[in-house]
């Protein structure tokens, strides 16, 4: 019975973590100071756990925990509500409609299947903001975020590969 309770703990746990590191990124996307004083836009820290689970595990990644991770990035952020969350949708669809191909992706390919869908959420971004603003919004703003997320995909790729090996893979072992 212990085992059992074991078992069921370790893979709600498992469950949690994609999500978990999503909201993470949520917050740490938007913390009140910049390093580089606003030079540079915050990445979207969020929307990695989104792509990389979408591959990796598309189980524990859905539409609706892309969505969830979405609103509370528009709710923290304190954009308008839903054009977050339309944007990490529509980038989990576009992953998920052609996953073979970037899941076969290595090396600098994977990087640059990453901007693809850092490319798409920018995108579908801006067009909701400004059709809300009924006016065309400046480019600047969408393009150095996509830049500086795509970059430092890099290094957080590494922590939510060793993260999944470690936590996620043998938690979700049946035994």
């Amino acid at each position: 019975m212990e085992r059992l309770g074991s078992l069921w703990g370790g893979k709600f746990f498992a469950n949690l973590i994609p999500v978990l590191f999503g909201l993470l990124g949520v917050i740490i996307t938007n913390l009140p100071f910049s390093v580089l004083g606003n030079w540079i836009p915050s990445p979207m820290y969020a929307l990695m756990p989104v792509y990389y689970w979408c591959l990796v595990r598309p189980d524990l990644m859905t539409p609706g925990r892309a969505f969830l991770i979405g609103v509370a990035h528009d709710v923290i952020s304190g954009e308008p509500p839903g054009i977050w969350a339309a944007a990490f949708v529509a980038t989990y669809a576009a992953i998920d409609k052609q996953r073979d191909a970037f899941a076969g992706l290595s090396g600098l390919g994977a990087i640059l299947g990453f901007a693809t869908a850092t490319l798409v959420a920018c995108g579908v971004h801006y067009v909701i903001f400004s059709l809300y603003r009924w006016q065309l919004m400046p480019v600047t703003g969408s393009i150095k975020e996509f830049a500086v997320t795509s970059i430092l995909y890099i290094p957080v790729v590494v922590v939510l590969a060793s993260v999944h090996r470690r936590f996620v893979g043998p938690l979700r072992r049946e035994f």
